[in-house]
C-alpha cells in the first residue's frame, strides 16, 4: 500500500502570503493615487498665487480655497505674540514673529508679522495688514507683505515646498510585495526538494 503524495503547495501559508501581497499591492496603488492627488493640489495652489486678492476666510472651506492667495485683515486687538523658527526673504535663518489677533471682521487669526535675527518680540498694536494666506496646521495664517513692526520680510509661502512622497511610498509597497513572493517561492522550492536540502547540509 503506497502512501499519499505530499502536498507540494501548503494551502494555509499560501493563502496568507497571497493575501499579504494583495494588501501590499493595494497600498501601493493607493499611494499612486495619493501622489496624483497631491500633485494636482500643489499645481492648484501654484495657480492660486496669480489670482486676485480674496477676503479673509472665515470657514474651513473658505480657508482651503484661499490658500496661497493674497488677502488682508484688520487686527483690532493683539491677543498674544509668539516667536518660531523662520527664514527671511533673503534666505537667512532666524525668527518669525507671529501675532494672535482679534479681527474687526470677526473671529481670531494669526499674522506672521515678519522676520528678525533675534527672538525678542516686536512692539505692534495691530491695524490693517496685507499679505498671503499660508497653511498653519489645521488653520491658516496671514504672512504679512509688507512686513509689520519694523521687521524684515519673511520668505513668501510657496506650495512647491509641500512634500509629495507618495510615489516613493508606492515603490516601497511594490518592492515589499515582490520580495514576499520571491522569499515564499524560495521556501516552496526548498520544501519540494528535501533530498537536495539534506545533501547540501551533509556536504554530499
Amino acid at each position: 500500500m503506497t502512501s499519499a503524495p505530499q502536498r507540494r503547495v501548503p494551502l494555509l501559508p499560501t493563502v496568507l502570503v497571497l493575501t499579504a501581497v494583495a494588501l501590499m499591492l493595494a497600498l501601493g496603488v493607493w499611494q499612486l493615487r495619493r501622489s496624483e492627488w497631491k500633485g494636482d493640489m500643489i499645481a492648484r495652489y501654484a495657480d492660486a498665487q496669480n489670482l486676485p486678492p480674496v477676503a479673509w476666510p472665515g470657514t474651513a472651506s473658505a480657508r482651503e480655497a484661499a490658500l496661497y492667495r493674497p488677502s488682508s485683515l484688520t487686527c483690532l486687538q493683539v491677543l498674544a505674540m509668539r516667536e518660531t523658527a523662520g527664514r527671511s526673504v533673503r534666505g537667512q535663518s532666524g525668527w518669525a514673529h507671529v501675532a494672535r489677533c482679534r479681527l474687526a471682521e470677526g473671529g481670531e487669526a494669526e499674522v506672521a508679522l515678519g522676520w528678525s535675527a533675534a527672538p525678542a518680540p516686536p512692539v505692534w498694536s495691530g491695524g490693517r495688514v496685507t499679505g498671503v494666506v499660508a497653511p498653519a496646521g489645521e488653520d491658516v495664517r496671514l504672512v504679512a507683505d509688507p512686513p509689520q513692526a519694523g521687521l524684515e520680510a519673511l520668505v513668501r509661502p510657496d506650495p512647491k515646498t509641500l512634500p509629495n512622497n507618495h510615489l516613493s511610498y508606492a515603490g516601497q509597497w511594490f518592492f515589499f510585495a515582490i520580495t514576499a513572493l520571491v522569499i515564499y517561492a524560495m521556501a516552496l522550492r526548498r520544501r519540494a526538494d528535501p533530498v537536495d536540502l539534506a545533501s547540501s547540509a551533509t556536504g554530499r
